[in-house]
């Protein structure tokens, strides 16, 4: 099932995935009410915000051999009104910051 499959993701966080929880579930993105590792449809999303239809995803290096199925899922879920924005595991740990800046100006509101 997708759901004990994410219950066993939030489980084994890795230390990428633990470094931006902490960012996202506090401080200025509160608000968002980010959950993680939750499934939608046939897939299950690292972080989304509902409220602002917002999806963060972090990739590791399998993901190099994946590119046609993350694009196959971005596809999927941007169909349902989300927008996806993507980060690899080593950005989120030695860029952090630009990483939470790139974050919010995906959540700022469209001028």
């Amino acid at each position: 099932m997708a759901s004990d499959f994410a219950r066993q993701l939030r489980r084994d966080m890795t230390d990428a995935e633990r470094c931006l929880w902490k960012h996202l579930r506090a401080h200025r993105f509160a608000g968002e009410k980010f959950r993680r590792q939750v499934p939608m449809g046939p897939y299950i999303v690292d972080f989304v915000s509902h409220r602002s239809r917002l999806i963060v995803e972090l990739d590791g290096g399998q993901h190099a051999v994946q590119v046609e199925h993350d694009r196959e899922r971005t596809r999927w879920l941007e169909g349902r009104g989300y927008r996806v924005i993507r980060f690899w595991n080593n950005q989120v740990l030695t860029e952090t910051e630009p990483v939470l800046e790139a974050i919010a100006l995906a959540l700022a509101p469209s001028p």
